[in-house]
């Protein structure tokens, strides 16, 4: 802002604006609008007072719980982003369904990532016991696609 002898510069954009003002110290100053997210806090380097720590930033990946793992259960989990696919084709039968015995190789589904269909392997033994993810939804890495009761 000094180089260019701005003194003000603001954004606004769907519901979002921010408004940037260089103070009187040559420090700018910062302020969004009410229901954005909080304002940048500008740092002076020239202070000797330590930083505040920043927030722990919680996990919200849909279907990754943060509760404790039930005993003789596991999950078979995305290990890509894409869209999530039961079966092979709208017509086709899903390669799974709950009641479904699998084992270490079985093909689950499929993730299709940049136009390629991957199929997916469940790399453990059990019974689908539920099917954590709808047909055609996206998916994240490690999210959990199927629940397993290990036999």
């Amino acid at each position: 802002m000094k180089r260019s002898e701005l003194t003000e510069f603001a954004v606004e954009e769907e519901g979002f604006k921010l408004k940037i003002r260089r103070g009187a110290n040559g420090l700018p100053t910062v302020s969004t609008a009410k229901g954005s997210n909080p304002p940048f806090v500008p740092v002076d380097y020239n202070s000797t007072a330590p930083m505040p720590a920043p927030a722990p930033i919680q996990s919200s990946l849909p279907g990754t719980p943060a509760a404790a793992e039930e005993p003789g259960v596991t999950y078979v989990k995305s290990p890509m982003v894409g869209t999530f696919y039961r079966s092979p084709s709208p017509e086709s039968k899903p390669f799974v369904d709950v009641g479904s015995k699998i084992e270490d190789n079985s093909l689950v589904c499929i993730i299709e990532a940049m136009k390629i269909m991957n199929e997916i392997q469940a790399e453990t033994k059990g019974t689908v016991v539920e099917i954590l993810v709808e047909n055609g939804q996206p998916v994240e890495y490690g999210q959990r696609l199927f629940k397993l009761r290990q036999n």
